[in-house]
């Protein structure tokens, strides 16, 4: 395609990649030791007492929210830290006056962090199987789904990172906002496992959709309709695509 700097994208894409490369054991250790520890401690303890969910096993009912869990703080975190640490250090401008446009430096490091966001989501499925028999009714979708998951939160880490003026501020949404909304979106049990009113505010968490929909690919059923979790993830990704528009275009937090 002309028009499009391709080698700039690669250059910026190779170079976030290596960063990862230079921590590829403890990135990718790291998921597959908490992963075990979520079976222990909520397959073994848990299921044990709940053997299964909406006909599915316990063990292998918990693996889509578990593997979302983990790409949703890994997106968040690649793709923010990725564009603070230029900021950081000024090397910011530099980008800037490269000779590659918004678009292309956005598609490098989000496609980069995406890239170990669906790493590290492979690996915690890879693990999952040691533990239990994890039937995928949808492996297009479920690949599909992930890698939409992967860029949608790595577009909004991407926005994280701009508007952040500190390391602290970093943290602040993965930890405080979009972990506490996992673990209350039904990534370790149904939402129709509650009783009213809680079950109709639960629907209000945005995370809901998401997790259903994944787990939807793997059991062909969900705690919402597919429909409603493909169209959430459309709107999360042209907010997102239109927010960054607007913080290149008004040089937001991007310039002194």
């Amino acid at each position: 395609m002309s028009g499009v700097n391709w080698t700039g994208i690669s250059a910026i894409y190779r170079f976030e990649l290596a960063r990862f490369r230079r921590t590829l054991l403890t990135g990718l250790l790291v998921p597959v030791i908490t992963t075990t520890l979520y079976f222990i401690v909520f397959g073994s303890a848990i299921g044990s007492r709940m053997s299964e969910v909406d006909g599915t096993p316990y063990a292998a009912f918990i693996v889509p929210g578990l593997i979302m869990l983990s790409m949703f703080t890994e997106s968040i975190f690649n793709a923010s830290f990725g564009i603070y640490m230029p900021k950081f250090t000024g090397t910011i401008y530099e980008l800037q006056s490269a000779p590659v446009s918004a678009a292309e430096a956005v598609a490098a490091y989000v496609g980069a962090a995406a890239t170990k966001s669906l790493s590290v989501g492979l690996v915690i499925f890879a693990t999952a199987h040691l533990f239990v028999d994890v039937p995928v009714a949808h492996p297009l979708m479920m690949f599909g789904f992930m890698l939409l998951i992967a860029i949608s939160f790595c577009l909004f880490g991407f926005i994280l990172g701009i508007w952040a003026q500190s390391f602290e501020q970093l943290q602040i949404i993965p930890m405080l906002i979009i972990m506490p909304m996992t673990f209350l979106g039904g990534a370790f049990y149904s939402i129709h496992m509650l009783p009213e009113p809680w079950r109709s505010i639960t629907l209000f968490n945005p995370i809901v959709y998401l997790i259903s929909g994944f787990r939807w690919t793997f059991f062909g059923k969900g705690d919402v309709a597919i429909q409603f979790s493909m169209a959430f993830i459309a709107a999360m990704l042209l907010v997102c695509i239109g927010v960054i528009s607007w913080m290149f275009k008004t040089g937001y937090r991007l310039k002194k």
